[in-house]
């Protein structure tokens, strides 16, 4: 039986502008060490736009979790909030500065989702990915450091059932 690996990194942060470009650093990194950079700018595009709603919506905290989970050939990324009120897809006036966040990522994602999770709700969305070829899966062990972005921003990765992970600061 061949297994493909599963590969996994979280970001916890609060959802403030400053942090959100931090975040998309992580993820477009993050991306480019799994060998992805094909999904690069979907997944911070979309990862940006999540998070955009988690700083102008949720209550009572902007803590969050960004969480990107590689399985055979789909990449998921999904942000949990505290809050548990779902976002409603609208359609936005041509005039109106905002409110195509969903809709932008129902355009970029191969499919897309919401639902509640303990006291709060998971928003996410998938990307096709290519399968790694032998060298690129040989490349994954190689030791990588963790990003230094700041006080408020905490990743973890693991790969192949390995954790690696450290507070960044």
């Amino acid at each position: 039986m061949i297994r493909q690996p599963s590969r996994h990194c979280t970001v916890e942060l609060q959802a403030v502008p400053a942090h959100i470009g931090q975040v998309r650093t992580i993820v477009s990194a993050q991306l480019r060490h799994w060998r992805l950079d094909a999904l690069v700018d979907p997944a911070a595009l979309g990862v940006t736009e999540l998070l955009a709603n988690v700083h102008r919506h949720a209550r009572p905290s902007k803590q969050c979790t960004v969480e990107l989970r590689l399985l055979l050939d789909r990449l998921t990324v999904s942000v949990h909030d505290e809050d548990p009120r779902l976002p409603h897809v609208r359609t936005a006036g041509s005039w109106e500065t905002c409110g195509r966040g969903l809709a932008l990522i129902a355009a970029l994602s191969e499919s897309w989702g919401m639902r509640p999770d303990g006291s709060g709700k998971v928003v996410w969305f998938t990307l096709p990915a290519l399968p790694a070829t032998p060298e690129e899966m040989r490349a994954d062990h190689a030791q990588w450091e963790p990003l230094s972005l700041g006080d408020d921003v905490r990743t973890t990765a693991d790969t192949r059932s390995r954790a690696r992970g450290a507070r960044v600061g």
